[in-house]
């Protein structure tokens, strides 16, 4: 096997591997013999065709097959020789002469990333603690999620559900297929486009009114985006909420067993202290490798970046087929996940050479720890962490998530850190 390597671009590599065609031949030899066994050819037996009638019935066929088995095995063969890590699937040219076999893969290499600038950064940290009046909140969260509605008479106010009949037209044509029937409005919880909401409060069962407002920019039906249309509705009904009592039944439908107010609120603390650790550290860890990515300057190979754009647009992809949506409608383009595919890469490769570099290995007792967190989350823990435990494959999410805790771990050695505190809300409804 010759190799040739030729530099086309600074991560580019145009691979040329040529075998000679002694190789093919006796690779194809016997599959060919045992074609002579298997094949139906009409005119002979079965087992008893001639090896010349198989060599010109099915030998362009076998010669394909052979080659495509000779390129995928020689050609990691071939990086390993030459010591070369491509980032990506290559672009294969085959050149196929009775003489020799040869064929050409061009790909980017991954870049060599340097930890030299991965020093001396700073972060803001945030501090935070879980307190009364938050369990307060939390209560009135979880009655409001079980919440009823009642019929009134009164103007709507925010809050309340409005069921209304309407209509719109934009640009003299009607858009919504002439009238929209029997729809529920929760005022204030953003179902409509902006502004349309305003428009219900002080509205009472029997009213009609008409008023105009522009769709955003953005909105997905390029028809319709920063476009002014006039909607008209009319107000079939108007309900309030109602909250329910905060009762034994109420406590142990969330799993506390006694069904007392104080068990109640020591299990919703805990459950919030948990969440919020979870969070801060989340935030440590996102001010941690903005400030990584700031100091950092990675060549990118495109591959990684094209293949990085696709992730990000799949949850859009899977949003537009479950709601029989043609994707081309909500006007995506490269250009809006390109950067945020860049700083992925950038960070993924980054952090990849951190974990290299110090010989990182998920410390065992930390998994065990975090096994044991979750756990606790369910009615049966030692249960949960059984079943961990059972399957090597189960806990690779989870010696992922603490490997990252070590990198983030290495980087905040390495950081000048300042503290701010704040409070639960400001934390837990910080995107």
């Amino acid at each position: 096997m010759e190799i040739s390597v030729e530099q086309t671009s600074e991560l580019g590599r145009k691979m040329t591997v040529t075998l000679a065609e002694s190789v093919v031949v006796e690779k194809m030899a016997p599959r060919l013999q045992e074609l002579t066994r298997t094949a139906r050819v009409d005119g002979f037996r079965r087992g008893k065709v001639p090896l010349t009638v198989i060599k010109k019935m099915f030998g362009s066929k076998v010669r394909d097959e052979v080659i495509s088995d000779l390129i995928q095995s020689s050609y990691f063969d071939a990086l390993k020789e030459k010591e070369l890590n491509p980032a990506g699937y290559p672009h294969i040219d085959v050149t196929d002469n009775t003489a020799n076999f040869s064929y050409t893969a061009d790909f980017e290499i991954y870049p060599i990333v340097s930890l030299d600038n991965v020093d001396h950064f700073a972060i803001s940290k945030q501090e935070a603690s879980v307190e009364e009046s938050d369990v307060d909140a939390m209560l009135v969260k979880l009655q409001t999620q079980r919440k009823t509605w009642k019929p009134v008479k009164r103007a709507a106010k925010k809050h309340d559900r409005v069921t209304i009949n309407f209509s719109g037209i934009s640009e003299g044509e009607n858009f919504t297929n002439g009238t929209s029937e029997g729809h529920d409005v929760e005022i204030g919880e953003g179902q409509m486009i902006p502004g349309f909401e305003d428009h219900l409060k002080g509205v009472k069962p029997g009213d009609s009114k008409t008023f105009t407002i522009d769709f955003p920019v953005d909105y997905p039906h390029e028809k319709l985006a920063g476009k002014p249309a006039e909607f008209t509705i009319e107000v079939t009904e108007v309900q309030g909420s109602v909250l329910p009592d905060i009762d034994e039944e109420f406590i142990k439908s969330y799993g506390t067993e006694d069904g007392t107010i104080e068990s109640f609120r020591q299990d919703i603390k805990e459950n919030m202290t948990r969440e919020l650790k979870a969070k801060l550290a989340g935030n440590v860890r996102q001010s941690l490798l903005s400030a990584l990515y700031d100091k950092v300057n990675v060549t990118l190979p495109k591959s990684l970046i094209d293949a990085e754009i696709e992730e990000l647009l799949k949850p859009y992809r899977d949003m537009a087929k479950k709601n029989n949506i043609d994707i081309n409608m909500l006007n995506l383009t490269r250009e809006q996940f390109e950067e945020q595919a860049q700083k992925r890469v950038t960070l993924n490769l980054v952090v990849g050479e951190i974990i290299h570099q110090h010989n990182m290995v998920a410390d065992e007792a930390q998994v065990r720890a975090r096994v044991e967190e979750m756990a606790q989350s369910y009615d049966s823990p030692a249960q949960v962490i059984e079943w961990y435990y059972k399957d090597d494959n189960r806990l690779t999410d989870v010696k992922q998530a603490v490997m990252d805790e070590q990198v983030v771990n290495w980087l905040l050695a390495k950081a000048t850190v300042t503290t701010e505190n704040v409070d639960f809300d400001a934390v837990m409804n910080n995107a």
